[in-house]
């Protein structure tokens, strides 16, 4: 995926930083909002997309929404080992690849201002690519392995709620 901004999307300056700390907070993870002109630490994609080191999540006011859902997700979701060497690539198979797209729609409930059909729509415009052709096609109707990968985890309970643990 290579980012290309786009104004239409929901960025960092646009929620409640409260919000966004007090969710990874239910994971232990920490969140870092670096500086309007800094590289972001740990990032992939590199520009405005959010970066991943360790337990820590990097962004800066530009970063979309969803960038810093689906690294979070990221960390959420792969092995205690993978996340104590983690440094910008996390790595992983095309199935737990599912069960951070699928986490990162359930969490986008949990930010004032966001919510899964608002994220579904920056993820679609931001150029993530799912077989049936949008994010809510995906997640409504192909995204049952996703969905039994994070309850097999112990990420999702069987209801679709969050379970705030870490893999």
């Amino acid at each position: 995926m290579t980012a290309t901004v786009d104004r239409t999307v929901l960025t960092i300056a646009d929620v409640e930083l409260d919000d966004l700390v007090s969710l990874l907070g239910h994971y232990h993870i920490r969140l870092h909002v670096q500086d309007d002109n800094e590289l972001i630490t740990g990032s992939y994609w590199g520009d405005s997309e959010a970066g991943i080191v360790g337990e820590t999540v990097y962004v800066r006011r530009d970063t979309p929404v969803h960038s810093l859902l689906h690294e979070s997700c990221h960390v959420i979701c792969m092995t205690p080992d993978r996340r104590e060497r983690l440094d910008r690539d996390a790595g992983g198979d095309d199935l737990e690849e599912a069960g951070v797209c699928y986490l990162q729609v359930v969490l986008a409930d949990h930010i004032s201002g966001v919510g899964r059909q608002r994220l579904m729509q920056d993820m679609d415009a931001w150029g993530y690519s799912f077989r049936l052709g949008s994010t809510r096609e995906w997640f409504e109707n192909d995204a049952e392995d996703a969905r039994k990968f994070l309850i097999n985890h112990r990420l999702l309970t069987e209801c679709g709620e969050p379970v705030y643990a870490l893999r």
